[in-house]
């Protein structure tokens, strides 16, 4: 992809860091790290926090989620590091365990909103659970099927295409990279009819 083209003249003034890491644990499940990071690059008086010097966090958070094959929660752990106010810890512990036993998987917002969404719930964790499911179908069936020797465009099991078919422009059904590496679920495009 090309660079961006280059802006005007600028000053940083916020980032947001998002990232996880997924990790095969021993004894057979499946661990997401996912951290949230927000610095000021000025610094930045909160109130009860005192002043904060540039890149210092204002927000530090993180969520472990443990998962099986299947993509349901089994356990969840979480750490407010760094938060604007103290009230903050309250929605990285207990609530967030409602999310055990909840399948990532169509519906995964509508869930999460159920779970802990509104004032149950922090909405930086919020943001990072819902976006830890794209983490979770990269890793997980992405290794069961190369452990199974089985390349990513293979159908599933059950003869179905996979998950992310149709769910993307590069991969739709009747698009050039579906009709080239997995010619079997391609469909060519439907052509207009015209009448008259």
């Amino acid at each position: 992809m090309p660079a961006l083209p280059l802006p005007v003249s600028r000053r940083p003034i916020h980032t947001r860091r998002i990232a996880f890491e997924g990790f095969l644990r021993d004894d057979g499940l499946w661990d997401i790290d996912c951290e949230l990071s927000d610095t000021k690059a000025e610094a930045t008086h909160m109130r009860e926090r005192g002043l904060l010097p540039p890149g210092e966090p204002v927000h530090l958070l993180r969520v472990r989620l443990t998962l099986d094959d299947s993509l349901t929660i089994r356990a969840v752990q979480t750490a407010a590091v760094n938060a604007p106010f103290q009230e903050c810890q309250a929605p990285a512990g207990e609530p967030m365990q409602k999310l055990v036993g909840l399948t990532m998987g169509p519906g995964w917002r509508r869930m999460i909103e159920g779970a802990i969404g509104g004032v149950a719930g922090c909405t930086h964790l919020r943001e990072l659970v819902f976006n830890a499911a794209t983490a979770a179908y990269q890793m997980i069936p992405h290794y069961r099927a190369v452990q199974r020797g089985q390349k990513d465009d293979s159908a599933t099991p059950d003869g179905k295409p996979p998950f992310y078919m149709g769910q993307c422009m590069t991969w739709a059904f009747d698009g050039p990279v579906v009709q080239r590496l997995a010619p079997v679920f391609y469909r060519p495009p439907e052509r207009v009819k015209k009448t008259g």
